[in-house]
């Protein structure tokens, strides 16, 4: 699997509760970290960028993918 790296606009828990809970829906295809003072988040998976992304911002933040680590 693929670990991508994305900068996401958080700013309080209430921001990285809400990524996780749309990170979690994706089941089990998904690992994901969450660094909140830095507003990153780092996701193993097979699933592609656009896809991540397009999830990622449905939280309603601001998201930019820096690539994969």
């Amino acid at each position: 699997m693929t670990k991508h790296e994305f900068e996401v606009a958080m700013t309080c828990e209430g921001c990285s509760g809400a990524v996780s809970r749309v990170l979690s829906k994706l089941g089990d295809v998904v690992k994901f970290e969450i660094d909140l003072p830095n507003k990153l988040v780092w996701i193993e998976s097979d699933k592609d960028v656009a896809f991540l992304t397009e999830t990622l911002k449905k939280c309603g933040k601001e998201v930019k993918y820096n690539g994969t680590k």
